[in-house]
């Protein structure tokens, strides 16, 4: 029987979910159609998960602070498009697939990070190009502004 240490069962349950989150953005228009419905705006943060130091420093600043979880919780679907470079971290082709579509569409410079506001029938109402530089919550404020100019 093979035995499995505590690094193996989180590398399986971390695995889980993120195949999950990817299967869940891979199709951009159940996305926008789960948006709709939800009363929703979308956020597409395109990053090099494995290569890009901003991206990594975005991740950890904004996308897991608890100021912007709980405003993307109520607000925002938000869609990972990564391009990671290690053989080791590449994505399903189904998934790189899409992620190139939605690249080609709203990431044609292919700056990294790049994160784009829409709504939910895909009308950009903002790009940052490079990471943002305001903090998680500065951040959030300044989605809340742009959602209210409506």
């Amino acid at each position: 029987m093979l035995k499995m240490t505590f690094k193996h069962r989180l590398t399986i349950i971390a695995l889980f979910f993120i195949s999950i989150t990817l299967s869940f953005s891979a199709d951009f228009e159940s996305i926008k159609l789960s948006a709709t419905n939800a009363q929703k705006n979308i956020l597409i943060v395109f990053s090099g998960s494995d290569w890009c130091a901003p991206c990594i420093q975005f991740k950890k600043e904004v996308i897991e602070n608890t100021a912007f979880t709980q405003f993307a919780d109520s607000s925002l679907i938000v869609v990972h498009a990564d391009f990671p470079r290690q053989k080791k971290n590449q994505l399903p082709a189904e998934i790189q697939k899409e992620n190139n579509l939605l690249a080609d569409k709203y990431n044609a410079k292919g700056i990294f990070p790049s994160i784009v506001l829409l709504d939910n029938k895909g009308i950009v109402k903002r790009i940052w190009e490079g990471k943002p530089k305001q903090n998680a919550e500065k951040f959030v404020t300044e989605i809340q502004l742009i959602l209210d100019a409506k």
